[in-house]
């Protein structure tokens, strides 16, 4: 078996290490992976974990980091701690852009410059269309937090997760954030995974471990395949993507996945567009 760092440099693991700050989120969307919401049990990561995690990632040459939830702002110091995860690995925070108002919107101003860019869900130019699956005045706040962050110095990429596959909506969509300040290459679009609270709903689609990209995912629970691993379905804990319950220290999480990577026949690959 060869070492991560090697895997990652020839391209048979992918280099991003995923970290779930929390599970807790202010929004309860239809298609929730891990069916957050205001009232769930929070299940974080301290930042002193993640700050650990990502060094060892970056020891075992890894190159990237996700940081997911939840929605990571509810953390508190989460703008600190991404600056300290940027300042070790390239880093992506995902959120759903609804908090960046006074006095966090200012705290976040520590990101101005980093190696940190932030991932903000906008799944359509319609407020209707986008507030149905992600909750009231939802496009709004996003609309407005967008701009704000890109004039504070804040990278933003914009993700779109749906169902629908009409190029009118998409294009109506990509307009709206080239109009925000969000270029085409900070765009990623991605279909609802039927995991999570869109099994109850009945969306999205069927994807097995070959359809998701091994991306090393850490959270409180454990070490999982990908970012798509640690779902919640009627409040358990999805743990059919699993790897080990240890996560430190990252290297047995990581060659354990290495090692399934590895023993995949050749030509396995995702084939979703997952990322």
């Amino acid at each position: 078996m060869s070492t991560p760092a090697a895997a990652v440099a020839a391209g048979v693991l992918p280099g991003r290490v995923w970290l779930y700050s929390n599970y807790h989120c202010n929004l309860t969307c239809t298609y929730c992976l891990t069916e957050s919401g205001p009232g769930v049990q929070r299940r974080e990561l301290t930042a002193e974990r993640m700050l650990e995690t990502a060094r060892q990632a970056a020891e075992l040459g890894f190159t990237a980091l996700g940081v997911t939830g939840g929605e990571p702002f509810l953390v508190p110091d989460m703008p600190k701690t991404l600056a300290g995860l940027g300042a070790i690995l390239p880093t992506v925070g995902l959120t759903n852009g609804t908090l960046f108002t006074g006095r966090r919107l200012a705290a976040v101003e520590v990101l101005a410059g980093t190696d940190v860019a932030l991932q903000i869900s906008l799944d359509s130019a319609d407020p209707a269309v986008n507030d149905e699956a992600r909750g009231p005045d939802n496009f709004a706040k996003v609309v407005a937090a967008i701009p704000a962050l890109i004039e504070r110095g804040i990278t933003v990429r914009i993700a779109t997760t749906g169902e629908s596959d009409n190029p009118d909506d998409l294009a109506r969509l990509c307009e709206l954030h080239r109009g925000l300040g969000v270029p085409d290459s900070d765009h990623v679009v991605r279909p609802v995974i039927s995991r999570g609270r869109a099994v109850t709903a009945d969306l999205g689609v069927d994807a097995t471990v070959d359809d998701l990209p091994a991306e090393l995912t850490i959270t409180a629970d454990g070490a999982f395949w990908s970012p798509f691993g640690p779902t919640v379905i009627n409040g358990r804990l999805d743990t059919d993507l699993l790897l080990t319950r240890t996560t430190d220290p990252l290297r047995v999480p990581a060659q354990t996945l290495l090692g399934l990577v590895e023993g995949r026949p050749a030509g396995g690959d995702t084939t979703l567009n997952i990322r």
